[in-house]
């Protein structure tokens, strides 16, 4: 099956160390430095308590909450709901599988996707190995 290629990314100042790490294989998120809480879309204050927030590596796994398969776009593709195992939930794209097998609850691993032209990569999912 061939692979949608995905759009460029916009990156800005804010956005700029998420797709430097990303180039370098590393999937950052932002947590702040008063309650802890991760929250995912990255940005300077956290959404929760307006406070100061942080970078830090998360661990790339998590579970399908919700998800969609686009079998009439050419190719098709499936875009998802997953629920990072750090908490926040992040709307992505699964890659790399068979669609029918897919399912709410199933594990999935992070992969950082190449994007079109020389874009940076973009977090999509697949399902865990394990």
């Amino acid at each position: 099956m061939t692979e949608r290629v995905i759009p460029s990314p916009v990156i800005d100042l804010e956005s700029k160390p998420f797709y430097e790490a990303a180039r370098e294989g590393r999937f950052l998120i932002r947590r702040c430095i008063a309650t802890g809480r991760y929250h995912w879309y990255p940005r300077a204050l956290c959404p929760f308590s307006l406070g100061e927030t942080e970078w830090v590596e998360a661990s790339g796994r998590g579970e399908i909450y919700s998800y969609s398969v686009m079998r009439r776009a050419d190719p098709p593709y499936a875009v998802a709901y997953v629920r990072l195992a750090e908490g926040p939930v992040m709307l992505t794209n699964l890659v790399g599988c068979d669609f029918d097998a897919l399912a709410v609850g199933q594990q999935v691993e992070v992969v950082l996707t190449p994007t079109a032209g020389d874009g940076a990569p973009v977090p999509c999912f697949r399902p865990a190995a394990d």
